[in-house]
């Protein structure tokens, strides 16, 4: 009884075991081109991406990016196509995805092997599954030169829309003209710019485009639309014209190169003694509060760049110039040290010695030395003497000596004359001798 009952238990784990191993679900990817061949240059192609599963979508798929060189791609915008198939006698639920592409080169492309990840119903863990590469050839259309840019769609419709500021029009009005081109299977971002040229007598303010594609409502792309809009502004009356506008496509239904073209937008502006310039900006400044413009005239304009390139040569000689300033005041310095150790130095401090009190005659000891004179003043001349011996002699009569000597100093520095004989050696003598003042 044992044994069966064993027998049991190992026959309800596999059945288990075979369940859960059936209950893992599957995650399959295919791709498409449309259409297959004859691809034209600035046409749409659409990639399709399908991606099945044998459980169900718990989630959106995590789709990969597309880039291709030398193309426009559009990845997918979210929305999804449902779809049932039956593969290998299972039935599958799926999800269509579109890769919409714009070739701009007449050339080969190499669609890589895209990758999808997943996690559906019952799944464990996240799963993935690879698409096939795929090839498809672009050519230039006939009519079109190569690097001409071309429009392909299957149908195309361009008009335009006139807007008048004021009736009758005068100097200092505007002219809005909005142009609108829609492409049935166009992507909006290939449509061309139209050509909004200048205009003798007007001021051009074009303002940004808008760009969108547009569908029929249920996610499905349709078709592309751009809307451009210039204004002109009226600077001088009479006639003025804005030019035709031509625009070059290739119709894919017929398989051939059209032409579609707005005509030309005529009107008069009569002259206006009151109008001002409606962007002004003195005046705008001055409503914000501001000073107006500044006005410069080329001699203003010459000084402020010559004192500009001072300033910056002055800035990159600074180095130069504070080593040559260190300089000068290390001459100046130097030649003041030798003023101060020169006997015109000396002998200018003689008379200011001799007048105070008590007189000094240091000054008159320095300056015979600096005059090479040594030490006997003899030779300086009588008064000298005389206020020598009156100063240290034994009758004292400093006073009249001091006047009389401060008398001569005038002619005593033009009668003294410096010592020829050899300047003393920088060394004391081993047995100086000391020479007498006077005798």
């Amino acid at each position: 009884m044992s044994l069966s009952i064993d027998r049991v238990v190992a026959l309800l784990l596999c059945l288990f075991t075979t369940a859960a191993l059936a209950a893992e679900p599957e995650l399959k990817v295919q791709v498409s081109l449309q259409p297959t061949n004859n691809v034209m240059v600035g046409s749409v192609v659409e990639l399709q991406l399908d991606v099945f599963t044998d459980s169900w979508f718990t989630e959106a798929p995590t789709l990969p990016d597309l880039k291709l060189s030398g193309a426009l791609v559009m990845p997918p915008d979210g929305h999804a196509e449902h779809l049932n198939q039956t593969l290998d006698g299972k039935s599958l639920s799926g999800m269509r995805y579109r890769y919409r592409i714009t070739p701009n080169l007449a050339q080969g492309f190499d669609i890589p092997a895209l990758t999808v990840r997943a996690t559906p119903g019952q799944a464990t863990t996240e799963l993935s599954a690879q698409s096939q590469p795929l090839h498809f050839d672009a050519a230039q259309p006939p009519g079109f030169e190569p690097g001409e840019p071309v429009l392909v769609a299957q149908g195309l419709r361009f008009t335009q829309k006139i807007v008048n500021s004021a009736t009758p029009l005068k100097v200092g009005d505007s002219v809005t003209r909005e142009l609108t081109l829609q492409a049935d299977g166009a992507l909006a971002m290939s449509l061309p710019t139209p050509s909004l040229s200048d205009v003798n007598g007007l001021s051009r303010y074009p303002k940004a485009p808008q760009i969108s594609n547009l569908g029929d409502g249920r996610g499905n792309f349709s078709s592309g639309q751009r809307i451009d809009t210039v204004t002109y502004r009226i600077d001088t009356d009479g006639s003025h014209s804005l030019p035709p506008i031509s625009l070059k496509w290739w119709d894919a239904g017929t398989r051939q190169a059209r032409t579609a073209q707005v005509p030309a937008v005529t009107f008069q502006a009569t002259a206006n003694s009151a109008y001002r310039p409606v962007f002004s900006i003195t005046a705008d400044l001055k409503k914000l509060g501001q000073p107006s413009r500044l006005y410069l005239s080329g001699h203003w304009l010459a000084l402020i760049a010559l004192l500009l390139a001072i300033a910056v040569l002055g800035w990159f000689t600074r180095p130069l110039l504070h080593r040559a300033y260190l300089a000068v005041q290390a001459r100046r310095r130097a030649r003041h040290a030798v003023w101060l150790a020169s006997a015109d130095y000396a002998w200018r401090q003689i008379p200011a010695q001799i007048d105070g009190q008590p007189a000094q005659l240091s000054a008159l000891y320095l300056w015979a030395r600096r005059r090479r004179m040594g030490l006997k003043l003899s030779a300086l001349g009588p008064r000298l003497q005389d206020f020598l011996r009156a100063c240290y002699g034994s009758e004292s009569a400093k006073d009249q000596a001091l006047r009389q000597f401060n008398e001569s100093l005038a002619t005593l520095n033009s009668q003294a004359a410096p010592n020829k004989t050899p300047a003393a050696p920088a060394l004391r003598p081993l047995n100086p001798v000391h020479e007498k003042e006077f005798p």
